[in-house]
């Protein structure tokens, strides 16, 4: 009984080119109490992988967290399936804004601690107490609001790329950090204001609003769905797109495309420029924005060091890391200090003030 992935990404590609079908990119997430974590992970695997199912779900006690892609032509069975288990029973799915055949290329299912790494302790809190869920056309109004303060629960080279008119974006990289930032720098406005929160596709938002209205804030909204549902209701029901630039992903698409905002800038020459690369050194691998023009000029590397590295002979290369580690710039994501336009600090009370 296969439960794990034996394919490489470059045999899974050639198998989806040569079956020559459009495939389904989607998100979902459930909170649930899951008794058994590795005996449901194995479930899944062995029914998704006869599926054609690939992607990266994560499977924990509290619940599943999954972001995937299927042929189209077995959506229906897919979903089919989901319904067979009680608290996946007509569950919202996320389809992407953007389609990609090759967003994902492996069936990774994962049994973790959390399905979310948030840091917190759950029984601190009522993690079912949460914030009030709104949709586009209400999400819209409270924006506007003078009253509010819109906040971006996503970290930093998301929200670089794409967010909200009126957002404030915590200049933070893991969701964890992000808490203690905005309660300290909103600490004096818990029952003033209205508290209003988005992340990709409503996950983060979840916890963060059980969080908050414990830590004493008063009136807590969150998007329903995140920035992946808005934009469908907003097709759907012909509304105002208050969404500036890309959507942040975590898949091989990278990002969609929300609106033709262009927000951010090559982190080597500060041209207006939105999209992420890794660098080509296999070294490094940093994640950063870089233009086409420096990208031609580099070797779509982050540095000259890196260029230099990358230049050289395959065997050369790997005897040069033999033994070395990563280097730490890997998990900062365009904050390297090599980077000259690496995205500005933001402070919340900073913005709230400007907006008052």
């Amino acid at each position: 009984m296969q439960l794990y992935n034996t394919l490489s990404a470059k045999e899974r590609a050639e198998l989806i080119e040569k079956a020559g079908k459009d495939r389904l990119t989607l998100s979902f997430y459930q909170y649930a109490k899951i008794k058994n974590p590795q005996e449901f992970r194995d479930q899944l695997f062995i029914v998704w992988d006869k599926l054609d199912v690939l992607g990266r779900i994560y499977v924990a006690i509290e619940g599943i967290n999954g972001q995937l892609s299927l042929p189209a032509d077995r959506f229906n069975e897919f979903k089919t399936h989901l319904d067979t288990i009680d608290f996946l029973k007509d569950i919202r799915l996320n389809i992407a804004v953007e389609q990609d055949n090759m967003s994902f290329l492996k069936l990774k299912v994962k049994v973790r601690n959390k399905i979310v790494a948030d840091g917190l302790n759950d029984n601190t809190f009522d993690v079912t107490n949460k914030g009030v869920h709104v949709g586009a056309e209400k999400f819209n109004e409270l924006i506007e609001d003078k009253k509010t303060v819109l906040v971006d629960m996503r970290n930093h080279y998301e929200s670089e790329i794409g967010h909200f008119k009126n957002a404030v974006t915590p200049d933070v990289d893991t969701f964890r950090e992000s808490l203690d930032i905005i309660e300290n720098d909103l600490k004096d406005h818990k029952e003033d204001k209205n508290l209003v929160m988005y992340c990709t596709g409503g996950i983060r938002c979840e916890k963060a609003s059980a969080y908050f209205k414990h830590k004493g804030f008063k009136n807590i909204y969150q998007l329903e769905g995140g920035i992946i549902e808005y934009t469908r209701q907003v097709k759907d029901q012909d509304l105002d797109n208050k969404f500036m630039g890309q959507n942040f992903v975590f898949d091989d698409r990278r990002a969609e495309r929300i609106s033709d905002d262009v927000i951010a800038q090559c982190h080597q020459c500060g041209e207006s420029f939105d999209v992420h690369t890794n660098c080509a050194n296999d070294a490094c691998h940093l994640l950063f924005i870089q233009c086409e023009k420096c990208k031609q000029e580099m070797d779509n590397c982050c540095s000259t060091t890196c260029k230099d590295i990358h230049a050289l002979p395959f065997e050369k290369q790997k005897q040069l890391r033999k033994g070395q580690g990563n280097s730490n710039d890997i998990f900062k994501k365009g904050r390297a200090k090599h980077l000259p336009y690496k995205k500005d600090l933001r402070n919340i009370f900073d913005n709230f003030e400007k907006r008052d």
